[in-house]
């Protein structure tokens, strides 16, 4: 960012140009440049590894374009998940303070996506930098309440076995839902064998041991993973009361709603334009995307599902356009960072 951009940002935090939308390297590289897995002689494959399957779906032009719409909409049904963003993110502490803008939210979007990413296709050592960095970031992200109006279902943590695994899982399971209902892969999506999905599974696994968890408790295969989320049902879903900060009794989205509007300047369109694309233009498709009992925890009535999944086939043709060569690296350039070449 140029001299002058640094001083007109320190004169007003809510403006935004084209150059602080983009973000320097720091915005996603904090934790070290990444090294790519098996790209050298002595470099090691990481935790999945090129040729695997999971590569093929994180790879793939579809994931790259929808996977940040798509994970949001099944990561925030986790109650312990939205508990989190509620009670600690960043913010929700803006929000609270007033401070909050419209910039904001799109940049906490960036930084979710981008950091993932080394993780995915790192050696180990970036593997292991970049979530020993969440880890770090994670261990002030815990509460007592997950809902008050459900005080039953107790407290919740990041770094704890079971929040920490429901985490990497939901982040992992829907990109692959994201490859098999939208991506082109010589013809129309289609999904995978049960022997590919069981693959990508046990390919998943390994990911989730770089976060704290119970090793016995990690699924194998897709059966596995269904009996995990019939396991804890209880902990999927909504309510109107989840948005109930605990500590202060306030509303979060209200906060929110609130201080963007404070905060609002005439230059944040240039977020505004971005924003209707990842959470209007696209959430579409990946709404449609996620399984039926997703759409039903996000509360989606079965009309408004039945519309969602109509849109999705006549969207084809965007959902095909978005996967191109130009509209692909654009999306890779604003939600994974800048790299040295970038």
């Amino acid at each position: 960012m140029t001299d002058q951009a640094h001083a007109n940002l320190r004169r007003n935090p809510n403006v935004v140009s084209r150059e602080r939308l983009r973000g320097p390297a720091s915005r996603w590289r904090r934790h070290g440049e990444p090294t790519l897995a098996g790209s050298g002689p002595d470099i090691d494959d990481g935790v999945l590894g090129p040729g695997s399957l999971a590569w093929d779906v994180l790879l793939h032009p579809a994931t790259i374009v929808f996977q940040s719409a798509a994970q949001f909409i099944l990561q925030l049904t986790y109650k312990p998940v939205s508990a989190g963003v509620r009670d600690n993110d960043p913010i929700s502490k803006k929000a609270r303070a007033g401070t909050l803008s419209l910039f904001d939210i799109f940049d906490r979007g960036q930084r979710n996506s981008g950091i993932h990413a080394p993780m995915w296709l790192g050696d180990m050592d970036t593997a292991k930098r970049v979530s020993g960095h969440l880890i770090r970031i994670h261990e002030k992200v815990k509460g007592d309440l997950i809902d008050v109006g459900e005080p039953e279902l107790g407290g919740y943590a990041a770094n704890s076995p079971r929040d920490s695994m429901w985490a990497a899982l939901t982040e992992m399971h829907t990109m692959l839902w994201v490859y098999e209902r939208l991506a082109f892969r010589n013809g129309l999506p289609k999904r995978l064998s049960d022997e590919q999905r069981d693959e990508y599974i046990r390919e998943v696994k390994e990911y989730c041991r770089l976060f704290p968890h119970n090793e016995e408790g990690l699924p194998n295969s897709m059966a596995e993973l269904r009996a995990l989320y019939e396991r804890d049902a209880n902990l999927f879903g909504g309510s109107e009361l989840m948005a109930i900060i605990p500590a202060t009794g306030q509303q979060f989205p209200k906060l929110v709603a609130e201080s963007i509007k404070k905060n609002y300047h005439p230059s944040q369109f240039l977020v505004q334009i971005q924003l209707f694309l990842q959470d209007k233009l696209l959430k579409l498709p990946a709404m449609a995307a996620v399984s039926g009992k997703t759409r039903r925890n996000a509360g989606i009535s079965p009309a408004t599902e039945k519309r969602i999944l109509c849109a999705r086939k006549l969207m084809m043709p965007i959902i095909w356009l978005v996967q191109q060569g130009p509209v692909e690296r654009y999306f890779m350039r604003m939600m994974s960072g800048r790299t040295r070449s970038s």
